[in-house]
């Protein structure tokens, strides 16, 4: 299945991230897309990944039949402040300058001409929008004006964030991607917005960042009735309710059984259930 933003590019359902992977970051993503995953999520900061190996990964997939072209692709330009000394460009350059470098140097280490997928890591700032995130925006609309990336986007971004950028850019995001916790309605005033505006809400953390939901007795309730797995309750509603979840499991079962939520059916009472659980 697949997700369309307002631009009609198509996005895959569900998408494998590799934050924290390490040194294990090649092997997890062939992994990942042998067990049938055709979505990557990384980002060219080397604090929490390792984008160069996911190249390698689609080198070696490469290899064995499997075409770059098959696989969504989408990475992230980070800000001075997200990075430690080993930033991907010039850090005394203007922003403008940075994002370029910092694309180009993800094109070379994912060994592709192009990206599906662009994303501003995070605002500058933690409230509105700056002069900062404007120039940086700008440049990443050059690139996709260019067709260097299919569509671009933003992460960590406030709902008060999000609705500046849908006013006042010139294109708004086509994805958007948040950490989703529950206690906030699973970020439910900027999935609003992106549902009006056609951007598609990528979730990540949803296991993580809600492990009180997780051991809810509603929750083992669902899964029992379906003879599925908590992981597999969560990211199913997820996608019932437009969104696109990310997983960032490195066991080889959890990734197969993770991409079984497509074949469950939660009924129209058990979403609304697990969308208020803990509100």
């Amino acid at each position: 299945m697949t997700l369309t933003a307002y631009n009609q590019i198509t996005v895959p359902d569900f998408m494998y991230g590799t934050a924290w992977k390490k040194s294990a970051t090649k092997d997890l993503v062939q992994l990942a897309v042998t067990c049938g995953f055709t979505a990557i999520d990384t980002a060219n900061q080397l604090v929490h990944y390792e984008e160069a190996l996911v190249g390698e990964a689609l080198r070696a997939l490469d290899k064995k039949g499997i075409k770059r072209e098959t696989v969504f692709l989408q990475t992230k330009f980070t800000s001075v402040d997200g990075q430690d000394h080993r930033t991907p460009y010039d850090p005394s350059a203007d922003l403008t300058t940075q994002v370029r470098q910092s694309f180009d140097s993800s094109l070379t280490h994912l060994g592709t001409s192009y990206l599906d997928s662009y994303v501003l890591h995070a605002p500058f700032q933690r409230r509105g929008l700056g002069d900062a995130d404007w120039e940086v925006w700008s440049a990443i609309e050059d690139l996709y004006r260019a067709g260097k990336t299919k569509m671009f986007g933003i992460s960590n971004v406030s709902a008060a964030q999000l609705t500046q950028m849908c006013e006042r850019a010139t294109h708004k995001p086509m994805v958007v991607q948040n950490r989703c916790f529950a206690a906030l309605g699973w970020d439910r005033q900027v999935r609003e917005i992106c549902r009006a505006h056609g951007i598609i809400y990528q979730g990540f953390s949803l296991l993580t960042a809600n492990q009180a939901v997780l051991v809810d007795p509603a929750i083992h309730a669902i899964a029992q009735r379906l003879g599925a797995g908590i992981a597999q309750v969560i990211f199913r509603f997820a996608m019932q309710i437009g969104m696109l979840p990310l997983t960032g499991t490195t066991n080889q079962r959890h990734m197969k059984e993770d991409l079984q939520a497509a074949q469950f059916t939660l009924s129209n009472e058990e979403v609304h259930g697990i969308e208020t659980i803990a509100l």
